[in-house]
């Protein structure tokens, strides 16, 4: 079932890619990556509000490197979000690829 969701989840992951790469050549590349969080944090903030489990208020008390993760995932859409109207959603995906795969081994080195 998990490699299930991890295949939508890279389906839609190219999805958005090439909707936000249309988005922005009318809307701004900054305005697109705005929109993109806005939206899902509202999304996420009634899915917590209805099945969130957790403790939000944890966040007060992780490592501050731990909250590095939100500018890297706003610089990744940032960069999505730039490089698909240039150099098409394959080519995009597939840099991405290989940057996963450098940084996993340095991080597993």
């Amino acid at each position: 079932l998990m490699i299930l969701f991890t295949l939508f989840g890279g389906i839609t992951l190219s999805a958005q890619s090439a909707v936000n790469g249309t988005f922005s050549r009318k809307a701004g590349t900054f305005e697109t990556t705005l929109l993109t969080f806005l939206t899902g944090s509202m999304f996420l903030a009634i899915l917590i509000l209805f099945f969130g489990q957790g403790n939000l208020l944890a966040v007060l008390e992780v490592p501050k490197w731990q909250l590095s993760a939100v500018f890297l995932g706003v610089l990744f859409l940032l960069f999505i979000v730039t490089a698909v109207p240039r150099i098409g959603v394959i080519a995009t995906n597939i840099t991405v690829i290989i940057g996963q795969l450098v940084i996993g081994v340095v991080i597993d080195n």
